[in-house]
């Protein structure tokens, strides 16, 4: 027996020699086919593939989870920004000041800061849209493939443990076997050396070992038998299903590992293409800052704010000596407006004014009631435009106010332009309805016509109105200009009036009521003959007038000084005749000879004096360029 079971031992090594020239080809075929494939190399690696597919995987959604956070940020960046430039925007009150190219600049600043805004939003949607579902796609999708990848490999685990439990049986049972048929083999050999057994025994004995051997056989055979199935089996197993498994696990990696490289270039992509129109911001920004000019800013403040006066003059000194002791010195020179009104060697006083205009109004209206009444009346005369100005706008300086009316005078012709386009048009349109009634009736473009016609001359109205009131403004402008009125400069706000003598006149100021001084808006218009208590444009001392108006006026005599007169500084010819338009020029024919007293202080005007058929002297200002001067040496 002995024997045998070497000889089987023999057999059995034989067939594992045989086998394993044949698993070794197929590893060698497995492995040339799948080189450096987690399949080859990482065959016995299932538990840390698993892993690591996981953590990939992780690493995934950690980039989604990073574009989301990224995704809120540029929102709330791009909402930001548009919030910065809705508070930042010019208000309505300030639309005036556009006109600064400082303030324009800010203005496309914020735009382009809008626009940049504006960007920010793409790509915060584009990353929604493109990038982030596109990856939590790819993530899910893994996340699938991977779980049948490794129940697949669990599968195969548990089909290759379970043979394994077999052949691990399958050896313990031919082990037992084996030992059991060498035990019944002794036995037989002690039973047929003792002769004190029967044949019976002996051959009992014989048919135990028989039975043993061939258990053993059995039992040794179905060893062989797993044995073979378990290497097949581990073969397949590690040579073909579990590297299969592991190559779809390598090439899920691979996608994933693809898919992060992909999104990272989109979203840099993404970027990318809103970089030329973030330049083009930039560059917007820089032009709108190279756009700011202040040369051009100061001169556009110098056109809003002049209000064409000209500053006043220094106070002359005043000589007590040369004064009349029974006057009122005066100490301040700017406590009250001087008026234009001279008079023949002294002036009318805005007291004395204030007295008259006071008693022509008590006269006229009757109680002082009924004539605060009549005068807020006449302040409310104007009517108040949306902004709180006067209709003409008569309450602002005169530049500003013939800018303003110039302003509204296009504004309005524009409008006259298109309401008259409007009329032409529905006017064709109704001659084409009258020709061809298919086409609609005229009646219903009658109204439409009517209305239009209505409005046109609305507008042309207020057109000729707001004409009117720049002729006046520039009418005003003119007197402004006049010599007189140049040289009447505004001291803290008031006026002074040079005289012949070379000294300033001072309203009395020694009332003492405290009615409120009207005396301002009296002198305004006294110089003019509407008003009933000034004189003519030829109002300087030896004119002869003004004295006559005052007593008739029910004032005080004006005191009476002998004027010295100032010596002529050369003579001149008058090249063109000038007719005196404006308070303190006088008239003068081509050719007169005038005497010039005064030279022209750079306002236009030349101050002139020359005898009057009364035996005095008429002074005044012509115009330069209208004489020609020779001065004495």
């Amino acid at each position: 027996m002995s024997l045998r079971w070497q000889t089987d031992q023999a057999k059995a090594a034989q067939q594992q020699k045989l086998a394993e020239p044949e698993n070794a080809a197929a590893a060698a075929a497995a492995s040339s086919n799948n080189k450096m494939s987690w399949g080859t190399e990482l065959w016995d690696q299932y538990d840390n593939l698993s892993i690591h597919t996981n953590k990939g995987i992780e690493v995934l959604d950690k980039y989604a989870n990073f574009l989301r956070d990224r995704v809120v940020i540029e929102t709330e960046y791009a909402g930001k920004l548009r919030r910065l430039v809705k508070n930042y925007q010019p208000k309505k009150k300030e639309e005036e000041d556009n006109e600064f190219t400082s303030r324009q600049a800010f203005r496309n600043l914020l735009k382009e800061v809008g626009d940049l805004a504006g960007q920010r939003e793409v790509v915060s949607e584009t990353l929604q849209l493109q990038i982030i579902q596109g990856v939590t796609l790819l993530s899910k999708t893994l996340r699938e493939d991977r779980k049948k990848c490794l129940n697949d490999g669990t599968m195969l685990q548990q089909a290759l443990s379970a043979q394994l439990s077999s052949l691990e049986r399958a050896k313990r049972n031919y082990d037992k076997a084996y030992r059991d048929s060498e035990k019944a083999v002794e036995n037989y050999k002690k039973a047929d050396m003792d002769f004190n057994l029967s044949r019976a025994e002996v051959e009992r004995y014989k048919n135990i070992m028989t039975s043993k051997i061939q258990q053993s056989d059995d039992a040794k055979n179905e060893y062989a038998n797993q044995l073979q199935k378990t290497n097949n089996l581990q073969q397949q197993h590690y040579g073909i299903l579990l590297p299969a498994v592991f190559n779809r696990l390598q090439e899920l990696d691979e996608k994933r590992t693809r898919g992060i490289r992909e999104f990272i270039i989109g979203a840099a992509d993404v970027e990318s293409s809103v970089a030329p129109i973030i330049a083009r911001c930039m560059e917007g920004i820089v032009k709108a800052g190279e756009s700011i000019n202040e040369t051009e800013d100061s001169l556009k403040v110098i056109e809003r704010y002049q209000s064409g006066f000209t500053p006043p003059t220094d106070i002359p000194f005043e000589d007590l000596s040369k004064m009349d002791p029974s006057a009122v010195p005066q100490s301040n020179y700017s406590s009250v407006p001087y008026n234009h009104l001279t008079i023949k060697s002294g002036t009318l006083t805005a007291a004395k004014l204030k007295k008259a205009r006071g008693g022509i109004l008590n006269s006229i209206f009757g109680s002082n009631k009924q004539r605060q009444i009549i005068e807020a009346c006449i302040t409310m005369k104007n009517s108040l435009t949306a902004d709180g100005q006067k209709e003409d706008f008569s309450d602002l300086p005169p530049n500003q106010q013939r800018k303003k009316l110039q302003a509204k005078i296009a504004e309005l012709q524009h409008k006259v332009d298109q309401e008259t386009n409007t009329r032409d048009g529905l006017m064709k349109m109704k001659i084409v309805y009258e020709a061809n009634s298919s086409l609609g009736n005229p009646m219903t473009v009658e109204g439409q016509l009517n209305e239009s016609e209505h409005e046109l001359e609305k507008l042309k109205v207020n057109l000729k109105k707001y004409q009117g009131f720049l002729d006046k403004a520039n009418q005003l402008q003119v007197a402004n200009n006049s010599p007189q009125s140049n040289r009447n400069q505004l001291q803290n706000g008031h006026r002074t009036s040079r005289h012949s003598n070379g000294s300033a006149s001072a309203d009395d100021h020694h009332d003492g009521d405290d009615q409120p001084d009207d005396a301002g808006s009296l002198s305004s218009s006294s110089a003019s003959p509407e008003s009933g208590l000034g004189t003519s444009h030829t109002s300087l001392p030896g004119s002869g007038q003004g004295s006559a108006n005052e007593n008739a006026a029910g004032e005080e005599t004006t005191y009476e000084t002998e004027v010295e007169l100032l010596q002529p500084l050369g003579t001149c010819r008058a090249l063109y005749p000038f007719e005196a338009t404006s308070e303190g020029s006088i008239p003068m024919n081509e050719g007169e000879e005038l005497q010039v007293i005064e030279n022209d202080q750079g306002d236009g005007w030349t101050r002139v004096r020359r005898a009057n058929n009364s035996n005095g002297w008429d002074e005044g200002f012509v115009p330069t360029s209208y004489i020609e001067c020779t001065l004495f040496a």
